[in-house]
């Protein structure tokens, strides 16, 4: 276990899936963690807070609340996303998925001037932006725009490092399945993986610690996808 003790983490969508996951680990690592997420919520020996990633003035005053904090991770979604085939798409929904987006835009415009100048952000995508997977292609564009970001602004946040972590079909309390119909759903959408099983939150934020903890890696994407983009 990686030694982030000292360390303050602001965890956004973090009360849930891979952003709790995450929220657990630099926890459990020592660090002084703050989750936020839409809803109320309680983890033991964590600060959670009501925020909406959209809504920039609750942002900003969570940021300059907590001037030099070292990392920001954002697993939040912004909100529903639209699925199914394109030409049969509602436009509003295609548009709509990109609320993920800009609630990365957001957190990373407004948090990174509070930020420790060794800071650290990690954001993530998703293999659909880079594999075509039936009924994704909103997903799989919001998740080709982030990574794009990712590239594009390490170079003007630095010394601040930013990174991020496609995963693949993870089984997270995102999905509504229950039962033989969850079962059944992660095992057709995963058979020709060069894994063939769904991954876990868990596996998903250790790839975001690693990104926190080395100071060698920035504008980079790691994929922890089971294999699904390059099978």
């Amino acid at each position: 276990m990686t030694d982030f003790s000292g360390k303050k983490a602001i965890v956004l969508g973090g009360t849930s899936g891979i952003g709790l996951a995450t929220t657990e680990m630099l926890r459990d690592g020592g660090a002084e963690v703050i989750a936020g997420s839409r809803s109320e919520r309680e983890i033991d020996g964590v600060e959670c807070v009501q925020v909406d990633v959209l809504d920039r003035a609750a942002l900003s005053d969570l940021f300059e609340k907590n001037h030099g904090f070292d990392y920001l991770v954002n697993a939040a979604t912004g909100g529903p996303r639209a699925i199914g085939p394109f030409l049969e798409m509602d436009l509003d929904g295609f548009q709509n998925s990109f609320a993920k987006l800009w609630g990365y835009v957001n957190s990373v415009r407004l948090g990174v001037p509070h930020m420790s100048s060794r800071g650290a952000a990690v954001l993530f995508s998703g293999y659909p932006a880079r594999k075509y997977r039936p009924g994704t292609l909103a997903i799989g564009s919001v998740g080709g725009s982030v990574e794009a970001f990712i590239h594009l602004v390490a170079n003007e946040i630095s010394p601040v490092r930013i990174n991020g972590v496609c995963p693949g079909l993870i089984d997270t309390p995102m999905s509504p399945l229950e039962g033989d119909e969850r079962r059944d759903y992660y095992a057709k959408g995963t058979e020709g993986h060069l894994i063939p099983r769904a991954g876990t939150a868990e596996e998903c934020a250790s790839a975001a610690i690693f990104l926190l903890e080395n100071e060698f890696v920035t504008g980079t994407i790691i994929d922890v996808d089971g294999g699904a983009i390059v099978a």
